[in-house]
């Protein structure tokens, strides 16, 4: 899912006369944003395990845990994901600006960085291109990792000039396959029309809009998903389904059921009748993508290398308990021992971290399905799949991006036995990377019929890839109890890799006011929030954060004050 996609405004979203080549633009644009609609929640921190398939820059070394408490106040970090990763570096705002003398320590049950972006490699070439096994795209909109790739040097892949032929295949017919012609553009238009795309783009574009007030200096804080959801006015967005929402724009169900669906099940795994409206809708923001040339996990190392953090990698926490009642202290277990802490930030799904909290904690957060996903990797010499496996006739070239829907089989037809088939270019001369998502675990026959027997490297990989979001009213706290925070309370809400460093930093904010009287820029201090010095004078507990930029248009909260 992509959050992460600018809505470009164009001559048609402005003006009731559209002429023929702003309309073709505009589907193009549509068309060309389904083909880069790659799952971004796959990005996210979990605690999942992963073989060590590939080669990558070692993570700050580990050290030894003593369970003796230091001086220093310290603060916990589980999970070296999106979410753990950008917490430590948000804290490290806070020391460089103010001083603020904390240490931080991470945890991490896996031996890498990066939690689901992670790369592989064709065949364990290192010297082939690497694939992206989880999160593989962002875009302009996600502030924070594009403002990272900069900051940290890391040089960006741009797929968004990528013209490969893109379709919809529903189980048993081909709704829609689309390479960028006039005709493909009038066949768009005859099928759907163009209301019900320019209709969608607009409440995308809003939502959006809205959604970029969090990266101004007056963003809002948060202790509640549900305040925030109703402080933006998307209550009603994430009580009913994607289908109903759009239903109310005046969306075609066509144009909902096949082209919405498409993005829905490609980004989630979930139907447009399943998925809330926010999260469906946002699964069609994705123009303009691209991704860290060597991998987007380098950018989540790169928070832990800025945060001075210490990273304890192959480090499970058993159990995180009060240490006393009155001492304000957690007590942090895992297999290197046990050390206590100031605040502890937990940075993975409450539920899979198989941590023991107390009961009273425990009992707060509710239990959150994942969507288990397979994924599918492949090289194949076959440049396109095999026509008949879609009742055509042998040869005829099929979209090398083909999203499904499950129209069909809402009314008793057939289920896809897919959710997304991708070409990924060239690993090398006449031989093709392929990712495939899917439901179930497909067969090497199945794969040799659709690749009419050309492929060579196989890698398959399972995990509980994103949240199950159907239309909710309720989500866990963020703040679990005094000194305990989750970021992950905001995953059923949206689930980014973006998102959880927004999480994450709206959550270090808390943390560092109610137990440090500070913040990532500062504490807007009233009069009372004074402390008296030695000659009696009144002084702010927390200077005020420095201006860190003078372009308002490229202000980021966080990386600005």
């Amino acid at each position: 899912m992509l959050l992460d996609a600018p809505v470009r405004n164009t001559a048609a979203e402005d003006s009731s006369i559209t002429s023929p080549s702003t309309t073709r633009n505009l589907l193009k644009m549509r068309c060309r944003a389904l083909l880069l609609l790659l799952p971004s929640a796959l990005a996210f921190e979990l605690p999942f395990k992963v073989p060590n398939l590939f080669s990558r820059s070692p993570a700050p070394a580990q050290t030894e845990v003593h369970s003796s408490a230091a001086s220093t106040p310290r603060i916990a970090v589980i999970g070296a994901g999106a979410a753990g990763s950008s917490a430590a570096f948000w804290i490290s705002k806070a020391q460089d600006r103010f001083g603020l003398d904390v240490q931080v320590d991470v945890y991490e049950k896996s031996d890498y960085v990066g939690g689901r972006s992670t790369v592989v490699y064709p065949y364990g070439n290192t010297s082939l291109p690497e694939l992206e096994l989880g999160g593989s795209i962002f875009v302009t909109a996600n502030k924070n990792l594009w403002r990272a790739s900069d900051e940290f040097g890391l040089g960006r892949r741009d797929f968004s000039d990528e013209d490969e032929s893109t379709g919809i295949w529903d189980g048993q017919e081909m709704l829609l396959s689309f390479s960028g012609s006039w005709w493909d553009t009038a066949k768009l238009l005859w099928r759907y029309g163009f209301l019900s795309p320019r209709r969608t783009e607009n409440f995308v574009r809003a939502l959006v809009d809205k959604y970029l007030t969090l990266y101004n200096s007056d963003s809002p804080k948060w202790d509640s998903v549900a305040d925030l959801s109703a402080t933006f006015g998307w209550t009603d967005f994430v009580n009913k389904t994607a289908l109903e929402h759009l239903r109310t724009e005046g969306v075609s169900d066509k144009y909902i059921n096949e082209v919405v669906d498409a993005a829905t099940r490609v980004n989630y795994g979930q139907d447009v009748d399943y998925i809330h409206a926010l999260e469906g809708a946002l699964s069609m923001a994705a123009n303009g993508a691209v991704g860290i040339a060597g991998g987007n996990f380098q950018i989540f190392e790169k928070f832990l290398n800025h945060s001075r953090a210490n990273v304890y990698l192959k480090t499970p926490v058993v159990s995180i308990a009060e240490k006393s009642s009155s001492s304000h202290l957690w007590s942090v277990k895992s297999s290197s021992g046990t050390r206590d802490y100031r605040a502890v930030i937990l940075a993975a799904p409450f539920h899979q971290t198989g941590i023991a909290f107390p009961p009273a904690v425990a009992e707060k957060v509710p239990p959150l399905p994942y969507l288990h996903l397979h994924v599918t990797l492949l090289a194949t010499t076959a440049p396109y799949l095999n026509a008949t496996y879609f009742g055509l006739p042998e040869g005829t070239p099929i979209p090398r991006m083909l999203l499904t829907s499950g129209q069909a089989a809402r009314v008793g037809g057939k289920k896809p036995e897919f959710n997304s088939i991708s070409y990924h270019g060239l690993i090398r001369d006449g031989e093709w990377a392929v990712k495939i998502f899917s439901d179930h675990a497909l067969t090497d026959e199945w794969l040799a019929e659709m690749f009419q027997g050309q492929v060579g490297w196989v890698l398959r990989k399972e995990w509980d890839a994103y949240p199950k979001v159907p239309p909710t009213s309720t989500f866990p706290p963020v703040k679990l109890d005094r000194g305990l925070y989750y970021v992950n309370a905001f995953e059923p809400f949206i689930s980014t890799m973006e998102t959880e460093t927004v999480a994450s930093r709206n959550v270090v904010d808390l943390m560092l006011s109610d137990e440090f009287n500070s913040g990532i820029c500062g504490r807007t201090i009233s009069a009372v929030e004074t402390d008296a010095s030695e000659d009696g004078a009144q002084k702010p507990l927390v200077a005020p954060a420095r201006q860190e930029t003078t372009n308002p248009d490229n202000f980021v909260l966080g990386w600005d004050c």
